[in-house]
């Protein structure tokens, strides 16, 4: 017999998500930063910032799109100066991760917000993989990293932006792609990912999150990537879906993300129970959880609640993730 839906109740079902072994493999580190360190960063490095107060901060993270939320985003990540912010960012994000559940992690890191500033990649590397290192010491909480592409910027930046990461190579482990999507093909970056697996990265990209099926197909036979990242458009395609299926390809969703920039704004809506029907390897992860409202275990409970997964069902997405996972 089938086991039926969970009940909403709120205590149980999170203290079952939180006791499922996880990694999280779509989490943007400079999303993690919470309005609180945000004022605290600032005031230690001398940024005056746009708000009165951490309240004001929050009530500014509102946003009806992707561009809108990267405006903000952005402006947001000019408090990251040193590499004692990035370890203490990425420090700050581990405990919460670890707190539900989360024994590995493979963040990304936008090295194209910072170098313009002035930052340099030692201390952004530097500083991320200092947190990370703390996290593996003393929470247990293993780790890749993945350095991202800003696909609204020429591929030439993002050449620019390898060759500046060429001396850190044995701390970084993959590339992907993100930031606004639409307009930006992933067959716009296809020659600098051709270079990054020259020099032995492995590949990830946003794909289908605004943009079409297309993109998702272009990220799979141009980029080469292992996993993709959101994916929500091969719901239009159900040739793409059973590719997928068939493939084994990884799809890391966001599922509070979407309701917030309106990719799916009902969740009653979203595609996590279609594909993990038709087979596909979903897993659940936070994006940038500062700003959705919600780390690993609270995206897992908004699906749960809202699509009425099954114990057996929010495991499997969990497995799905360790599966996926670059250790």
């Amino acid at each position: 017999m089938a086991e039926p839906p969970l009940t909403p109740d709120p205590l149980d079902l999170r203290a079952y998500v939180v006791s499922l072994p996880k990694a999280e493999l779509h989490v943007h580190i400079e999303g993690t930063l919470e309005p609180e360190l945000m004022f605290e960063l600032a005031a230690r490095n001398g940024v005056v910032l746009p708000y009165e107060s951490v309240d004001d901060a929050r009530g500014a993270y509102q946003f009806v799109d992707l561009q809108a939320f990267l405006d903000l985003y952005y402006a947001a990540t000019d408090v990251l100066r040193t590499a004692a912010d990035f370890e203490e960012l990425t420090w700050a994000y581990l405990q919460r991760a670890s707190a539900d559940g989360v024994v590995h992690v493979e963040p990304f890191f936008d090295p194209q917000s910072h170098l313009p500033r002035g930052v340099p990649m030692a201390d952004v590397v530097g500083g991320i993989t200092a947190g990370l290192r703390r996290g593996e010491q003393e929470l247990g909480i293993t780790w890749r990293l993945i350095m991202c592409f800003l696909r609204h910027l020429p591929e030439e930046d993002a050449f620019d932006t390898l060759t500046a990461a060429e001396p850190f190579l044995e701390h970084i482990h993959g590339v992907g792609l993100d930031s606004g999507e639409r307009g930006n093909p992933p067959t716009k970056f296809a020659r600098v990912y051709a270079r990054a697996k020259e020099l032995g990265l492995r590949a990830v990209a946003h794909a289908g999150e605004e943009g079409p099926p297309e993109y998702i197909v272009e990220a799979l036979d141009v980029l080469g990537v292992e996993r993709v990242d959101h994916g929500e458009a091969a719901r239009n395609d159900p040739a793409l879906m059973a590719r997928l299926a068939a493939l084994g390809i990884p799809l890391t969703m966001c599922p509070l993300s979407n309701q917030r920039l309106q990719v799916t704004p009902d969740l009653r809506e979203h595609p996590v129970k279609l594909f993990l029907d038709a087979g596909i390897d979903v897993t659940i992860n936070s994006d940038d959880p500062a700003y959705f409202g919600g780390y690993i275990a609270d995206n897992y409970l908004a699906v749960a609640t809202a699509l009425g997964l099954t114990a057996d069902e929010l495991a499997l997405m969990a497995q799905n993730s360790l599966r996926a996972a670059w250790r």
